[in-house]
């Protein structure tokens, strides 16, 4: 089994704090370090988040960075409506006692990838991509030294969550987005089109109920905050997972379908702002972007399930 080095860069963030447990767990990846974005809420709380993740996962061996707290260009975003007051819904928070790594989040990304061999670390953005875009203009060379990003963001033909036609991570800052996207590295996008696809189902929920281990416990009570609020919001049952996707993508590329694209972000307009203007009419041979079109809902819950059981 191939092993992938991987940056997990987040905004924690109910999904997010899924997709941390499901990295820290997973024998496909090396986690070099997780890294903090304000964007769900605000960075102190973001960054306490992460820490308390990996304390309940028990990878206190994985570094967490503070990052940005707030967007390139723009006034700080929040969803507090979606992940509760403090971003971990009905979890009650506690202080960590792993400490913060020292130095900027974007540092660590630019230190990190270049001091491996080209092409070797994956970077996974699972919020606003402020400190990968910090990181690009600190390190000229780092978009061509990265290897695969995969990122959770956009909307094409599902519309957007925040607007009209924008997911939240993009607009919350659309110019870090452009920034990532223009850089000319890989990057596998996955949008609303595909992770509304993956939804918690109660039949999905009460198969992680069924897992004796401290993380499974802590995702399946993540997973009922976000079951009340989804119906709350829009009267389904079940929420989408989103961030858990890249990460899923990461170990079992087989659970989804991906298309050639070019993407970019509108920064401009206020109307539109953080639009993903995805077009599949490019040369597949040439493309540096791909978009996931479709998603196996059950195959990523069933990964989810079984690697939570068998944590490392």
């Amino acid at each position: 089994m191939s092993i992938q080095s991987l940056i997990i860069d987040c905004d924690p963030g109910v999904d997010d704090a899924v997709a941390l447990f499901l990295a820290f767990a997973a024998p496909e990846l090396e986690v070099l370090a997780v890294t903090t974005v304000g964007g769900n809420v605000p960075g102190a709380l973001t960054q306490r988040n992460a820490r308390m993740m990996r304390q309940i996962a028990g990878r206190e061996d994985v570094p967490v960075f503070g990052g940005a707290e707030r967007p390139l260009k723009r006034p700080p975003a929040g969803a507090g409506d979606f992940h509760g007051a403090e971003g971990l819904g009905d979890l009650e928070p506690f202080a960590p006692t792993g400490i913060i790594a020292d130095g900027p989040a974007a540092n660590a990304i630019v230190d990190l990838v270049m001091k491996r061999p080209a092409g070797s670390v994956a970077v996974a953005v699972l919020g606003p991509m402020t400190n990968l875009a910090l990181a690009m203009k600190r390190e000229r060379r780092l978009a061509e030294h990265l290897g695969p990003v995969v990122v959770m963001g956009g909307a094409r033909s599902e519309g957007g969550n925040v607007t009209a036609s924008a997911e939240f991570n993009i607009w919350a800052d659309p110019d870090a987005a452009a920034v990532v996207f223009g850089a000319g590295c890989e990057v596998i996008a996955f949008g609303l089109d595909a992770t509304h696809q993956v939804r918690a189902t109660e039949d999905r929920i009460r198969a992680i109920e069924k897992i004796r281990t401290e993380p499974a416990r802590t995702t399946a009570a993540l997973l009922r905050f976000s079951q009340r609020t989804e119906r709350q919001a829009t009267g389904e049952a079940a929420p989408p997972l989103h961030d858990p996707c890249p990460i899923a993508w990461l170990m079992r590329p087989d659970l989804f379908t991906l298309k050639p694209c070019r993407i970019e972000v509108e920064t401009n307009s206020e109307l539109t702002r953080g639009h993903t203007a995805v077009e599949f009419r490019v040369d597949p041979a040439a493309a540096r972007h791909r978009w996931a079109v479709a998603a196996d809902a059950q195959g990523v819950f069933d990964l989810l399930a079984e690697t939570l059981k068998a944590k490392k």
